[in-house]
């Protein structure tokens, strides 16, 4: 449980490095039927601010925690990007898909933690 917290602490840094907003952290352990341990969603201006705040997370992850996500989709287009370290899936969108996805509130009994945008 550690090596996650730690995990999820730098995934957080290394979004706000590049100024990702609105970051929620969705705690799913105590769902049985979730797909990980984290969530981890964020905002980004653009897809180019998207892109740029998935590329400086991955290696600031990388640097930090020596781990790389196994698989990453969406930098094509940028719109909506997630990231999957296995037992953190974290989820990069621009402001309208965050808002139609609303991904944060799929497991309404999870625990959300809000972290404060940085200024």
């Amino acid at each position: 449980m550690e090596q996650t917290s730690t995990l999820v602490k730098a995934i957080t840094v290394g979004i706000q490095e590049k100024k990702g907003t609105g970051i929620t952290v969705v705690d799913l352990r105590g769902i049985e039927t979730a797909p990980c341990e984290y969530f981890v969603i964020a905002t980004g201006n653009a897809p180019q601010h998207v892109k740029a705040i998935v590329d400086e997370m991955c290696e600031y992850v990388r640097k930090n925690c020596g781990e790389k996500p196994a698989r990453t989709a969406g930098t094509d287009r940028a719109e909506w990007v997630a990231a999957d370290y296995g037992t953190v899936m974290v989820h990069i969108f621009v402001p309208e898909l965050r808002t139609y996805y609303d991904i944060e509130h799929l497991w309404e009994d999870a625990q959300r933690t809000d972290v404060p945008d940085l200024l």
